[in-house]
């Protein structure tokens, strides 16, 4: 799992540690469509698995797995999303973004 360590520097700007260039809205939106595009290929794999194994229990098995990586993928696309935005929105609205994320595992949760 790839989750990049960022730091604020107080104007608005994040830095990847050890990197003298901040990072900038393009390079934050490839991240998150690489995180989304692995997440896709992630789930025809495990489909193609399913079909391969032709079992109930495998299907179960790999679908767990999964299940798993699923919102592990979902949260960070979401912190490199709310990291990259922390300096241009105001605290309400990015408050208001975490509420929302927070709020979808409550809704989705058993």
């Amino acid at each position: 799992m790839f989750s990049p360590s960022l730091f604020y520097t107080g104007k608005g700007i994040y830095y990847f540690y050890g990197s003298d260039r901040p990072v900038s809205e393009e390079l934050t939106v490839r991240l998150m469509s690489t995180l989304r595009l692995l997440i896709g290929i992630l789930s025809l794999v495990a489909a193609f698995l399913m079909i391969k194994y032709h079992t109930v229990g495998a299907a179960l098995r790999i679908n767990a797995f999964v299940g798993l990586v699923n919102p592990l993928i979902f949260i960070s696309i979401n912190i490199l999303g709310i990291a990259n935005m922390a300096g241009k929105v105001s605290l309400v609205k990015l408050i208001a973004i975490m509420a929302g994320v927070v709020l979808i595992f409550y809704g989705t949760g058993k």
